[in-house]
């Protein structure tokens, strides 16, 4: 039995670097990237970023045109990026994850055609407004 009480694993969670948590900027690639650790991302990938004639951005990534679009936060939330330092060796391990960064958009990537609010990503960030209104009280 874990530590929480219950009949399986804890996740831990150290907020206490948010206070000074970075700013950071984020890109959502439609790819798997099979690599950990740091990207000199300033360095290679946002110079060649362009204005696309749909009103988005464009760039080619490995020979693959992607097309973005800057997608923000849902007003009230914030964006945090976790690390965790230590990876289990079994589902039944405890984790613990700490805050690396901070976000208030991120810029998200699609494979030729544009991002469109039909995207599941973007969908999904409109259920706390959906939220709010259903938890609001009724006159």
């Amino acid at each position: 039995m874990s530590e929480s009480g219950g009949a399986g694993p804890c996740i831990r969670l150290d907020a206490g670097g948010l206070p000074c948590a970075p700013q950071e900027t984020l890109f959502l690639l439609p790819c798997i990237i099979q690599r950990q650790g740091a990207a000199r991302v300033q360095q290679f990938f946002t110079p060649a970023v362009r204005d696309s004639p749909s009103g988005g951005k464009e760039v080619s990534f490995r020979g693959r045109r992607l097309q973005g679009q800057e997608v923000a936060v849902p007003e009230g939330y914030m964006g945090i990026v976790l690390k965790e330092d230590h990876k289990p060796c079994s589902e039944e391990e405890d984790r613990s994850l700490t805050v690396r960064a901070t976000f208030q958009s991120f810029m998200q990537w699609n494979l030729e055609t544009p991002p469109s609010a039909d995207d599941v990503l973007v969908m999904s960030l409109q259920w706390p407004i959906i939220a709010s209104a259903i938890h609001a009280p009724v006159d």
